[in-house]
């Protein structure tokens, strides 16, 4: 039971220091006021697994659960406890209480889900490497995404952006993103995405409602500008019939990576994953992605130093909502595949503050 306390209460410190103040009171409320004897209450205190933010996240699927009743207006009592009104944690926790009798088993069954989200702003940290790709090769793009959830962040081409002082995008986009800019001046670059796929084990469909409002619930009910943009970017992925693929990243690359060559082709993944757990399908995918017509491997082109400066000037995503990130471990790829030089991308945590920065930390970007 101590250990669930103390998952509510860590996940409350990560959401103070990730500015939403909300879901930081409620999880403390949890930790200070939860008691066995009725059946939400009960599975959440006997949680059978790791209930940590780092594991199982017990804090953020009843986050989410909550917040899913309140968005879908099947409880008034919880409605008028959570943002934009005010209320105080007697009262908050009393709604909780209600909705746990009210509601217990839609409350179970979303328990035994992992909370599944697309934090739309990665996509301010994922361009500036685009662009650098755009001005390293000038050719379009042919994207890949693996963990791709709904594909939200596999079509960032789709957004307008505010980087510093420079503007990217489609001015008519219905999704801002304009992330701190800090550093020497953005890459600028006319970027193409030729296709586009992605792949997930459990991906979500943005067309679908029910989904779609799964998505939404796990966004913290504090924050809306975050559930404004997510709206926004679901909408567009609906409308674009956006599809992912339902499959294992190393099998699925395997057979993507197997195609003919396209001009610049652009395997990348927006979580912060170990890279001692990529060992066996980076090699899987790195043979594979080598074999062409006879079976030979292009020979690998001369490393050039603008190459090598964009390998180390890239920045990937981590996992800003602070849940299964992997510390400070980069995770490196081939930098040559199939004869087309591959350009090596660090992962980094963010520390908190959500900022995010390449390897030679000359920019600087906080979404």
């Amino acid at each position: 039971m101590d250990r669930v306390r103390n998952a509510f209460l860590q996940q409350a410190a990560a959401c103070d220091a990730l500015g939403s103040p909300f879901t930081a009171r409620l999880c403390r409320l949890f930790a200070e006021r939860l008691q066995p004897g009725q059946a939400v209450a009960d599975r959440i205190l006997g949680w059978q697994g790791d209930p940590a933010p780092s594991a199982d996240s017990v804090s953020l699927r009843i986050a989410g659960t909550l917040h899913a009743l309140v968005l879908e207006g099947k409880d008034s009592l919880l409605s008028v406890a959570y943002p934009p009104d005010q209320s105080d944690d007697d009262a908050l926790w009393m709604a909780v209480a209600h909705a746990f009798e009210t509601h217990a088993d839609f409350i179970l069954q979303r328990l035994t889900s992992a909370p599944q989200t697309n934090e739309v702003r990665r996509s301010g940290a994922l361009l500036p490497g685009f662009l650098t790709l755009g001005q390293l090769f000038g050719k379009p793009v042919v994207l890949s995404e693996v963990g791709a959830s709904a594909g939200l962040n596999l079509q960032w081409d789709r957004y307008r952006y505010r980087l510093g002082e420079a503007d990217w995008g489609d001015p008519e986009s219905p999704v801002m993103i304009a992330p701190e800019w800090r550093g020497n001046p953005a890459p600028d670059a006319d970027l193409t995405v030729n296709a586009r796929a992605g792949c997930d084990l459990n991906p979500i469909d943005a067309s679908d409602p029910t989904q779609h409002l799964r998505m939404l619930s796990y966004i913290w009910a504090d924050q809306a500008d975050r559930l404004a943009r997510t709206r926004a970017a679901l909408d567009l992925a609906a409308q674009h019939e956006l599809h992912i693929d339902k499959a294992d990243a190393v099998d699925w690359l395997k057979v993507r990576l197997a195609k003919p060559l396209d001009p610049c082709r652009l395997p990348h993944h927006r979580l912060a994953i170990p890279a001692e757990s990529l060992a066996g399908g980076r090699r899987a995918v790195d043979r594979r992605s080598r074999r062409q017509g006879d079976g030979k491997c292009t020979p690998r082109p001369p490393p050039t130093r603008s190459r090598r400066q964009a390998g180390r000037r890239l920045t990937h995503a981590a996992n800003l909502a602070g849940r299964r990130e992997a510390g400070n471990r980069p995770c490196r790829f081939p930098r040559t595949v199939g004869g087309v030089e591959r350009v090596a991308v660090k992962v980094e945590r963010a520390h908190g503050s959500g900022a995010l920065s390449g390897g030679r930390r000359d920019r600087h970007v906080r979404v």
